[in-house]
């Protein structure tokens, strides 16, 4: 029985493929006759001209260099004065300064200022925390400081801080 469906089987086959599929076969010969193939010509390559790149006089990228001027002195001209002596109220953070008071003496107006348990007493001019801070203004409610504060580039900049009078029963 294997044999007559394999002997069967093989005879189907060889029939489908004897002549059927003629008209096809002489369709794609004519079609292809017919059709060229249009592939465009190749660009033309232009000769390599080099360029020349002298870096010798530029500015690294990769430095962390500023840029501007080289011969800036830093900063518009403010500097800390280094020569001068230091302050007891320079020895302290301005976070850890507590303004308690004022008074006023032969028109003249004095913050009273407190460090741990210690009294001090401030005027105008006078230099508090360790930025360089001087007392630019005292009134009943703040004292108002110049502070002199490096800048990511390594230059001085003045920034304006306070001090708030504090309450009698606030810590």
């Amino acid at each position: 029985m294997r044999i007559l469906t394999l002997l069967l089987s093989s005879v189907l086959l060889v029939a489908c493929s004897t002549g059927e599929h003629e008209d096809l076969r002489e369709w794609m010969k004519a079609v292809g006759q017919d059709s060229k193939a249009r592939i465009p010509p190749l660009p033309t390559v232009e000769p390599y001209e080099a360029v020349s790149y002298d870096v010798a006089n530029l500015l690294d990228p990769f430095k962390p260099a500023k840029v501007g001027p080289e011969d800036k002195k830093g900063g518009g001209g403010f500097r800390p004065d280094l020569d001068r002596p230091k302050e007891p109220l320079e020895l302290y953070p301005l976070e850890s300064l507590k303004y308690v008071g004022v008074m006023t003496r032969k028109k003249m107006w004095y913050a009273i200022i407190q460090v741990d348990s210690t009294l001090y007493q401030v005027k105008v001019g006078n230099y508090m925390g360790q930025n360089f801070g001087v007392v630019v203004n005292i009134s009943e409610s703040e004292i108002t400081l110049r502070e002199l504060v490096q800048d990511s580039a390594g230059d001085w900049v003045e920034r304006t801080s306070t001090l708030q009078l504090q309450e009698k029963g606030a810590k």
